[in-house]
């Protein structure tokens, strides 16, 4: 079969649909990765091929707002911090008490993100050229990050399946089952829904209407640790996380083991690519470090070692290592919270103390880790000093409990199908899917969850 794979125009977002689309490939299928024109090159470094559609997105862009006046930041359509960052407690979609859950809440956030972010990424160009190339190509199944809605589009034009592959935490479906019981209760006359009123005008264009696969596709693949997801009643094919860091090359000091215990100290490339910057002081984070008996792996590029005075000692700075080659000889590993981070520390069995940032499911991620048992994290990143860091980082050390915790979410992890072992579901559920037929419990028993 064919399979289109869309993707959100940011490298870590590609990197968490490769693994599957290789275990595709390599099952004889043909296999296409489509997103706007700034992720080609990474497209291509991961041997797969690229479909560029619609203008480059230069997410980054995002990072060069200047600090706001007072007047912007009192405009209600602003979606900017006071620092000309985002201001993520519009966009929140991680509140999970059901106190806090009303209509108008679930509104607001599911309006910003479609009003200002999610419209954008699935623009009318993106849709036409996604939809043009799947009627060129006719895609049996299209795999879509949960952020790209222009696949759902285009899965309904050219009557192909359709699923999402998750990279992180499935927020987007925990509020959105809760918003559409709050739906309705509401009186008809009232039930204003932001992605319906926009996909279902995109789906128009094309010939379909709306219905929920257009949000949450017709199943979705999911690489989170099952006692570790969030309650979501819809159909998931769960699989072993597979870290896959890009094009990258294990240098010569990673080939023996530490004479004492290795700590990785890293912020990820999340926000360096999507947001040009940190949001954790790196000097704190090394003052941390500085008087124990550690060896600490920093991944600092040149930008970032520019602001710092000399390092540490037991610091070594590497621009970039790949985490699936460096964590297995880790005791520990300090990091932000990002999704492949996160998901590789936990395959590897290795402590984490999580400094999160304020994006996406990053703090939830960090919660989720610390009530495994696997980490801990900094609660207030503002207050974050170097003493109470290092407090933080001497537990998950020293304490017993965090190695055999994450250890064992490390064996579930394993005990879930590898990649190449879902593709059977997966063309399963493609012959089911084109006929709008997918079943809530396909036969296999670990296939879905």
């Amino acid at each position: 079969m064919r399979v289109l794979f869309v993707t959100l125009a940011a490298a870590t977002h590609l990197h968490a649909q490769v693994p599957v689309a290789w275990a595709l490939r390599a099952a004889g299928h043909d296999v296409c990765v489509a997103s706007h024109p700034d992720v080609v090159d990474d497209i291509v470094r991961s041997g797969l091929t690229p479909v560029p559609v619609g203008e480059p997105m230069d997410i980054g862009r995002w990072a060069d707002v200047p600090p706001l006046t007072e007047e912007e930041l009192q405009d209600e359509t602003n979606i900017w911090d006071a620092r000309g960052g985002v201001d993520w407690e519009l966009f929140d979609l991680c509140e999970l008490r059901p106190e806090k859950l009303d209509y108008a809440y679930m509104q607001a956030v599911f309006s910003a993100w479609v009003g200002a972010s999610f419209q954008e990424i699935s623009s009318p160009r993106v849709m036409d050229d996604l939809v043009g190339f799947a009627r060129q190509w006719r895609p049996d199944l299209i795999i879509w990050d949960p952020l790209t809605f222009a696949a759902p589009v285009a899965a309904v034009a050219v009557g192909a399946a359709h699923a999402r592959m998750m990279f992180g935490f499935d927020v987007i479906g925990r509020m959105r089952q809760t918003y559409r019981a709050a739906l309705a209760d509401r009186p008809a006359a009232l039930r204003e829904d932001p992605f319906e009123e926009w996909l279902g005008t995109a789906l128009a264009r094309y010939g379909g209407g709306f219905d929920e696969q257009a949000v949450l596709g017709q199943w979705t693949i999911d690489t989170v640790p099952s006692s570790m997801r969030l309650e979501v009643d819809q159909l998931y094919v769960p699989m072993r996380y597979t870290p896959y860091n890009g094009r990258s090359t294990v240098e010569p000091w990673l080939w023996h083991p530490p004479e004492r215990r290795r700590v990785c100290l890293t912020l990820g490339s999340s926000f360096r690519e999507l947001m040009g910057g940190d949001r954790a002081d790196i000097g704190e984070l090394l003052r941390a470090v500085a008087d124990l008996d550690v060896e600490v792996i920093a991944t600092l590029n040149t930008d970032q070692l520019d602001s710092l005075p000399p390092l540490p000692d037991n610091v070594r700075a590497v621009d970039f290592v790949p985490l699936d080659a460096l964590l297995p000889s880790c005791s520990a590993i300090i990091h932000h919270s990002g999704s492949g981070t996160t998901q590789t520390a936990l395959a590897h069995g290795v402590p984490q103390v999580i400094v999160p940032t304020n994006m996406m499911d990053n703090v939830l991620k960090a919660q989720r880790v610390e009530a495994a048992g696997a980490g801990l994290h900094v609660r207030d990143t503002a207050a974050l000093t170097a003493d109470s860091l290092r407090a933080l980082l001497l537990r998950v050390l020293d304490e017993p409990s965090f190695a055999a915790k994450a250890a064992a979410v490390r064996r579930e992890m394993l005990a879930a199908p590898a990649p190449r072992d879902i593709v059977p579901v997966l063309e399963r559920l493609t012959a089911l899917g084109r006929s709008q037929a997918v079943p809530e419990l396909p036969d296999t028993p670990w296939a879905v969850s």
